[in-house]
């Protein structure tokens, strides 16, 4: 019952992105963010934690305030998501240097014979990037967790992602689905920020603290030796972004070598979400306290 009653409020949600003007929609859930934001206080303490850790140098008045942009910022994604899903957002038109990503992307694609990984985090709008990502030539393996709605998942979720070429896949015995797609020159496109099981994974320092973080990437880079792409897309106004594309991640060290690979990925993603640290998802448990 309480799987059709979510799969209900979600239609319904989607409906309401369709035919309210689309100020309505960024008011209304900003206005359901700032709700959860003062309602759940577990999750909004977890934020303030998570960011005090990171920024110990910000007074308190400045970490709650930044975490309450957290959530705005937050909610700008689900409206725009919803968006997208209705077919009100033009995608093109929201980055302001399509041309410029549209010739990296190309670029990338006659430059990567054994494959790309394009790696990226769980910051700003990343739908809208995989969906750009892909409708401009670098459709992806996308590795995410499985929702735990089934009938959102099966019904809105994958269709969703599926719209441009990309295929989801669950991160469950996504390994060997990567190896695969790589192998055949494929593309991969995974998100390594948030925390990893013990297994499979290593504690290297993000934001000045070890934090347990996946091996896959590493381990891929290793095997196969595709180009790993730091791949972000930054929100600079409402409804308006700026696609990052980073220099392939190379590592020179001879010990401890996945390692070594794992701490530069997490420090390329630290130095873009302390640029705008509003846009990453911090109500995330990432360090295990």
């Amino acid at each position: 019952m309480r799987e059709r009653i979510e799969y209900a409020l979600v239609r319904l949600l989607l409906w309401l992105a369709k035919v309210a003007p689309k100020r309505f929609v960024y008011a209304f859930f900003k206005m359901i963010a700032l709700l959860f934001f003062y309602a759940d206080r577990k999750r909004r303490n977890l934020t303030i934690q998570n960011l005090s850790l990171a920024y110990p140098e910000k007074s308190n008045e400045e970490i709650e305030a930044l975490a309450k942009e957290v959530y705005v910022e937050l909610s700008k994604t689900v409206s725009e998501i919803l968006l997208m899903f209705v077919d009100r957002f033009d995608i093109d038109d929201a980055v302001i240097n399509k041309d410029e990503a549209v010739t990296q992307i190309e670029a990338l694609g006659q430059n990567s014979p054994n494959g790309i990984i394009a790696m990226t985090a769980h910051f700003s709008n990343w739908e809208l990037l995989a969906h750009f990502l892909a409708k401009h030539g670098l459709p992806m393996l996308a590795v995410g967790r499985e929702g735990n709605n089934k009938l959102i998942e099966t019904h809105i979720t994958t269709p969703f992602r599926r719209k441009y070429g990309n295929e989801p896949v669950y991160k469950k015995g996504s390994m060997v689905s990567m190896l695969k797609r790589l192998k055949r020159g494929g593309n991969v496109g995974i998100l390594i920020d948030q925390k990893s099981g013990e297994q499979g994974s290593v504690k290297v320092d993000f934001f000045g603290q070890p934090a347990e973080t996946t091996l896959s990437v590493a381990t891929l880079k290793e095997k196969l030796n595709p180009l790993v792409v730091p791949m972000f897309i930054v929100r600079v106004a409402d409804g308006k972004y700026r696609i990052v594309i980073k220099e392939p991640v190379e590592c020179e060290a001879k010990e401890k070598r996945a390692e070594q690979m794992t701490r530069k990925y997490n420090q390329v993603m630290e130095s873009v979400i302390r640029e705008y640290p509003a846009q990453w998802f911090w109500m995330h448990n990432r360090w295990r306290r």
